[in-house]
């Protein structure tokens, strides 16, 4: 655990350094939960942002987009839910006076039975080589086989109690756990309690005729309410989806962990409409069709692993989430969710508006149902960020940071870096970039020895370094640099866009999916 403490300082650390997320407000002491993006990380979130759009939008026929406001009619929120059952269980520390969630105390339990199973895995790797199957470990080995029912039955009894709003077995199962606070170390708890997450604002000219209005705590929303704004005049056929990206606002009383948890956010939602009865099969295909996704990414197989909801929220029939191995462990990264017709039936009751779609196939009315997929593109970010962060050992025995960000979400695909700040070079440095800036973000770096730029942009995230030195005069060749590999190679400028091209094209890397 302490490891993975030090671990995290040094991405939240790094982030900062490099400009990619900084604390809001920083010079009057910042806002708790609440950051802003820099000048690499705004690109590096635009990125990310582009890929899942292409990859949902652009590459479906049958999905299209949406921006919906932020603001909405407050009868929205009563129909969603929201108003009434959008709570999170809060418990206090008695002496410490800090409050936490209660499901996330349980599941940080849970979290340290996992790290346990890890590190039986871990050592029988070493122990058996390349003759290790890890899930025939994971099935025979008895202690794992606890470690793994306890974890189970914890998470099992807590979505139960969640779902009865069963508040006092919560407490009850802290209480047994023998669950302390992180803070003082005191098991000295008061009972649960249910907080509702929105911000409330008001929307008019004075107080007296202000209507009371909520920031949306999700961007799902939007989508119901425009259903047949979006079928009608896009000539939509069942299936077909709605997909937006865009801020939401929870007020969470325990946020934490970085950029994984904060008040103000960005979603990425695309809600799939469908006929009733066909949710089974279209739950499986977007699982796959989100995991292929992240796979195409290469950030390694073994850091996903869906997780089956022991709790359903209300409206849904069926729930997994995609989670991640973050820092400080597995956790929520994405959501698929089978939402049935809640949704536009009961918009349906508190507009007075029919939601319903008319088939031709089976020649009838129906309001449809809906499988989500959700993913938080702050939490994308950090789990791209973080896994990317690399300490690395080198042979002469030496270490360089490097930021191994898949290139097609790297902020700058290319630095241009004259050897010397002499002889012509710089105004050769900066033709090549004036021709690929068209193309590419690429950056201009001519301070310090080369060396030292490298590690820079290495640390960075940066692709390619381009070298520019005197050879380049006489036969307009450069030395460009990979990142991953350090290794060197001679190349003519005008095979540079060709070959940075290659290597962050979107369509390249999508293709993956396939």
């Amino acid at each position: 655990m302490a490891k993975q403490e030090d671990d995290f300082k040094r991405v939240i650390s790094h982030a900062k350094e490099y400009g990619y997320v900084f604390q809001s407000s920083e010079i009057y002491d910042g806002l708790s939960a609440v950051y802003d993006y820099g000048q690499n990380g705004a690109e590096l979130k635009k990125n990310i942002r582009e890929y899942w759009w292409k990859a949902m939008v652009q590459l479906n026929d049958n999905i299209v987009g949406l921006d919906a406001a932020i603001f909405m009619h407050p009868l929205t929120w009563k129909a969603s839910g929201h108003i009434d059952a959008f709570n999170d269980p809060l418990i206090d520390n008695k002496d410490s006076k800090k409050r936490y969630r209660a499901d996330v105390l349980v599941e940080d339990y849970v979290a340290k039975i996992d790290a346990k199973i890890e590190k039986e895995v871990s050592k029988a790797e070493k122990r058996f080589g390349d003759t290790f199957n890890k899930e025939t470990f994971l099935a025979t080995n008895q202690r794992v086989v606890d470690y793994l029912q306890q974890g189970k039955t914890i998470l099992s009894r807590l979505g139960k109690s969640l779902q009865k709003e069963d508040l006092a077995d919560v407490k009850a199962l802290i209480e047994e756990l023998d669950i302390a606070c992180p803070m003082s170390g005191s098991k000295n708890w008061t009972d649960v309690k249910q907080f509702n997450l929105m911000f409330g604002t008001k929307l008019g000219a004075n107080a007296e005729s202000a209507m009371d209005l909520f920031l949306r705590p999700e961007t799902a929303q939007g989508i119901f309410v425009n259903f047949l704004n979006v079928q009608k005049s896009g000539r939509m056929k069942i299936p077909f989806g709605i997909a937006q990206t865009g801020k939401a606002f929870r007020n969470e009383i325990v946020a934490r962990q970085f950029i994984f948890r904060m008040r103000e956010f960005e979603q990425m939602e695309m809600q799939f409409f469908i006929q009733p009865g066909s949710q089974k099969e279209w739950y499986e295909v977007w699982k796959e069709k989100r995991m292929k996704w992240h796979l195409s990414l290469g950030l390694g197989q073994e850091n996903y692993r869906f997780h089956d909801h022991e709790k359903l929220a209300h409206y849904a029939d069926a729930a997994a989430d995609i989670e991640f191995r973050f820092p400080f462990g597995f956790k929520e990264l994405e959501g698929i969710h089978s939402r049935t017709d809640f949704d536009l039936s009961s918009h349906e009751k508190f507009s007075g508006k029919k939601l319903q779609y008319f088939d031709h196939e089976v020649n009838k009315n129906y309001v449809p149902y809906v499988l989500e997929t959700s993913i938080g593109l702050d939490r994308m970010f950090l789990a791209v960020f973080s896994n990317s962060l690399v300490e690395e050992e080198l042979e002469n025995n030496t270490t360089r940071t490097v930021l191994k960000l898949p290139a097609v979400l790297a902020p700058i695909k290319a630095a241009i870096l004259p050897l010397l700040k002499k002889d012509g070079l710089q105004e050769v440095a900066q033709s090549i970039v004036d021709e690929l800036k068209y193309d590419f973000n690429v950056a201009y770096d001519e301070k310090d020895a080369v060396g030292r730029r490298y590690r820079r942009q290495d640390a960075n995230g940066t692709p390619f370094c381009i070298t520019v030195d005197h050879q380049t005069l006489e036969d307009q060749t450069v030395t460009i640099r990979h990142r991953d590999s350090m290794e060197q190679e001679r190349v003519a400028i005008s095979a540079l866009n060709g070959i940075i091209h290659n290597a962050v094209d979107m369509k390249t890397w999508l293709k993956k999916m396939e």
